[in-house]
């Protein structure tokens, strides 16, 4: 499959690169900076400019599928949506924020009494992307949203999958990078979740 990630040197990026890779994808590395991207067979390092549309659409054209691995903060998911559109690819993964999930009935992480106020407002943008999308009826998307806790860790391929609910354990609410990228170059293989969020934690 040929699969544009937008965002391949980022943490979340570099270990959806190295999974996109292992399983045999051919994958067009759009970054701001292509020298940051190890030089590999299968990859191609293209720079990119998340809020430049037309040329974004450029990039992402003849792809199977696009994985934007982003800041929400850092990007606009509007002009992202309609890159992404103009391109013609319509298969689309989005790397989620976990603010969004709730902790409990009637209650997003986010709204949570002990949420770091340093998060919120990326938090509140990956919500207002997922929002955005779940009125999208012209590209076949998914959003994944991680654990509270998203961290360098072990690829142990050992993980639980949910829908709205924050996922957790007595040692709280994790993922690690590598057991995210699983999940993701999972669902992007074998669609599971089509225009849904789901999310992954141990």
């Amino acid at each position: 499959m040929r699969v544009a990630l937008i965002g391949a040197t980022g943490n979340a990026g570099l270990r959806i690169l190295a999974e996109l890779t292992r399983r045999g994808h051919s994958v067009t590395a759009i970054v701001r900076n292509p020298a940051r991207v190890t030089p590999q067979p299968g990859v191609t390092a293209k720079q990119g400019d998340v809020f430049d549309q037309q040329s974004l659409a450029e990039l992402l054209k003849g792809h199977d599928a696009v994985v934007s691995s982003l800041h929400f903060t850092a990007s606009d998911p509007r002009k992202l949506i309609e890159a992404v559109r103009a391109s013609g690819v319509t298969r689309y993964l989005v790397v989620g924020g976990a603010g969004s999930l709730e902790a409990a009935p009637g209650l997003k992480l986010i709204d949570a009494p002990n949420f770091p106020a340093e998060y919120k407002p990326e938090a509140a943008a990956g919500g207002v992307f997922l929002d955005m999308l779940r009125d999208e009826t012209e590209l076949d998307w998914t959003f994944l949203s991680p654990s509270a806790m998203f961290v360098p860790g072990e690829r142990t391929g050992k993980f639980r999958l949910g829908q709205d609910q924050l996922l957790t354990t007595e040692q709280g609410s994790s993922i690690s990078f590598e057991d995210y990228a699983i999940a993701l170059v999972d669902e992007l293989e074998k669609p599971a979740h089509p225009r849904q969020r789901f999310t992954v934690g141990y």
